[in-house]
């Protein structure tokens, strides 16, 4: 089995990075889900890596496997605990390169190469005690199996573990008289600290302030420092040596390919830990079925992954939502009144979608989801004076763009559109777009006040969002499979023309 990325098995073929996100980001808010999941490591530049969502089923099986096996707790402690030693190593590279003097800059080396050595040999044995599943996981113990067991890494282990030991008998004697510092091997000659602390101890009455000063420890070294190295070296002058051979020998020891697994998994930890909170919440996360030929699509317990990274920070309920489209069903249109999750449903319909098209679990109990080719949406947009154009004029530019590179395999996700024209011509232009949409094949989730739109085709799927039966001022955030009711035109029309109870209510007061 041979081992190429643990973000895909065919690394030419399905990974790319992608320096910026996709246009429908902020639409999503993905962004703000994005952020919060690399904050933490940023080193990493992960970022890249969630910006790619993949078109080929076996590479997003190839993740789901992967973020399987890394929920066991043992295996990702292992893990983020190779990554951690990593982390040391470059470090200490980072300080070895950064250092004047030779014997101290070659000692941060050696510091290193331990550490890489501890770091490589730990995960070995960890995966070898994991119940692994996955190919990825598979192939890249089998990778670092047969690294571990080269030439090359043996030398490397050897040498570093004699080298350590041969410091470790490095002993010696500093005597200063005046301005003069001599260096020499230590001969066995009392600690004569030790004898004055002992001799005065017999005076010393109840707790006494500690007056000695400890030696700092510190990775930078001045000139009288390095000067007693340098007779150190004189002092033994074949450790010295082997020690300046092994900076030469292995001046670039870290492996690239397990250099890159240790970034590319960080893709896994970041979103497993970003989840565990939510986990804890009680909400439910699971690994979707996915397919590029089948549309009929399922999601039980589906909740929006950034509007719910909020409320559990504030302890507040999140909303959990069902839908699914079945036979020649495509598209959702959502009614309702306004402020009551229609918006948030048609984020969550794209966050699950974009989630699972890149490998990750997603926020429900259990899903079966469509691998897109391309994903749009059509959300509304502060005006802006620089392009001169309406707002009318910006809906219909954008919703031609949409359609022109709509195919039938993509996701379209409109949200409130043409409230900036007159109820009719709204009913006339959204059932041309409509009419367009259903020909394509496309499918999505359609946001609107037009509940015309509800019964179109047999394509269209009615969603309402509900209230409370006994007060309809309060919304429950449930979105349900039931015919359009009327009530959002009559609520979208009494808003529009100041006329709500509410409304009323100011314009008597003033």
């Amino acid at each position: 089995m041979t081992f190429q990325s643990i973000l895909a098995e065919n690394i030419e073929k399905n990974q790319r990075e992608t320096p910026e996100g996709p246009n429908y980001f902020r639409d999503l808010n993905l962004d703000q889900v994005v952020d919060v999941i690399t904050a933490g490591k940023k080193e990493y530049n992960l970022k890249p890596f969630f910006f790619h969502p993949l078109r080929d089923e076996d590479t997003i099986r190839y993740r789901q496997e992967i973020m399987q096996d890394l929920t066991d707790v043992t295996l990702i402690e292992s893990v983020k605990s190779f990554a951690e030693r990593m982390v040391i190593t470059r470090r200490y590279l980072a300080l070895a390169g950064k250092l004047e003097f030779k014997n101290f800059q070659e000692g941060w080396f050696l510091e290193a190469a331990a550490v890489y050595c501890e770091a490589v040999t730990t995960l070995v044995i960890d995966l070898n005690r994991a119940s692994l599943t996955s190919h990825g996981l598979l192939a890249f113990r089998d990778y670092l199996e047969s690294y571990v067991g080269s030439e090359g890494f043996a030398s490397l282990l050897e040498e570093t573990k004699k080298l350590k030991t041969d410091l470790s008998t490095v002993k010696y004697s500093v005597t200063i008289r005046g301005l003069t510092v001599m260096v020499r091997k230590y001969e066995g000659e009392p600690d004569y600290s030790a004898e004055v602390e002992q001799t005065f101890e017999k005076f010393k009455q109840g707790e006494v302030k500690d007056y000695r000063v400890k030696l700092q420890e510190n990775s930078t070294m001045n000139h009288v420092e390095a000067q007693i190295l340098d007779g150190v070296a004189k002092l033994y002058p074949d450790i010295l040596a082997d020690l300046d051979k092994f900076y030469t020998q292995h001046n670039h020891f870290v492996d690239e390919t397990i250099s890159v697994f240790e970034r590319e998994i960080q893709f896994y930890v970041a979103y497993l830990d970003f989840i565990s909170a939510f986990k804890q919440a009680g909400l439910r996360f699971c690994i979707p079925q996915v397919s590029a030929d089948s549309k009929e699509i399922y999601v039980c317990e589906g909740f929006d992954l950034a509007l719910a990274n909020k409320l559990v920070a504030e302890r507040s309920p999140v909303v959990c939502n069902d839908f699914y489209l079945r036979n020649k069903e495509r598209i959702f249109v959502v009614s309702g009144p306004n402020q009551g999750g229609k918006t948030t449903f048609a984020r969550m319909f794209g966050q699950l979608h974009y989630l699972a098209c890149l490998g990750c679990p997603v926020p429900c109990r259990e899903a079966r989801l469509f691998v897109f080719d391309k994903l749009l949406t059509h959300f509304e947009r502060e005006e802006n004076i620089k392009d001169l154009r309406g707002k009318l004029e910006d809906d219909l530019l954008r919703i031609h763009d949409i359609l022109g590179q709509a195919t039938p395999n993509s996701i379209v996700i409109i949200n409130e559109i043409l409230t900036s024209t007159t109820l009719e011509d709204a009913v006339f232009l959204s059932k041309e777009v409509m009419e367009r949409l259903v020909r394509l094949g496309a499918f999505g989730v359609w946001v609107t006040f037009v509940e015309e739109l509800a019964s179109f085709s047999e394509q269209t799927v009615s969603m309402v969002s509900t209230v409370v039966p006994e007060n309809p001022a309060l919304r429950t955030f449930k979105i349900i499979r039931k015919p359009a009711d009327g009530l959002s035109y009559a609520i979208a029309i009494a808003e529009k023309y100041r006329v709500t109870y509410k409304s009323l209510q100011e314009r008597i007061k003033s």
